[in-house]
């Protein structure tokens, strides 16, 4: 794939996320910004992201030369799972999974990347869900996290 249709998928991508963050409304208006900010941020960066890898000159050099497949594919198959996992079993353990073959791929050992993956879900729970107030899915952990 060439960097100019990278860039393509990319913009499209972002109109997508764009029009679907038009719907995103908090059933109380407490906040002058909402919920739809924060998607149609990642969608402007993704979109002028996008932009720029079309509208750039082209460097000569072939276009993907030397990518690792395996761990990008691992990686993108670690992401897909946590997507479709996290709501059944709750950000710190999907997140925590999701951190064994990410790690992996980088050349982490196992014990590594779940130790890592068990703490980055932990602490970022507690972060987001007792810092921050921001309601994430518990899972099968909710007695010992304290949640829904």
């Amino acid at each position: 794939m060439s960097d100019r249709l990278l860039g393509a998928v990319c913009v499209v991508a972002s109109a997508a996320m764009a029009w679907a963050a038009q719907d995103y409304a908090a059933a109380i208006s407490y906040e002058p910004v909402g919920p739809r900010a924060f998607p149609l941020l990642l969608a402007a960066g993704l979109g002028l992201s996008g932009l720029w890898l079309v509208l750039r000159p082209t460097a000569g050099a072939e276009a993907f030369h030397g990518v690792p497949w395996k761990p990008t594919a691992l990686c993108a198959g670690a992401v897909l799972a946590y997507a479709l996992l996290f709501q059944w079993l709750g950000f710190a353990l999907a997140t925590a999974l999701m951190a064994l073959p990410v790690g992996m791929a980088f050349g982490g050992s196992w014990k590594q990347s779940l130790a890592g993956g068990a703490a980055l879900g932990l602490v970022l729970f507690l972060l987001f869900d007792k810092l921050l107030d921001v309601v994430l899915p518990t899972g099968p952990l909710a007695l010992l996290l304290g949640g829904s």
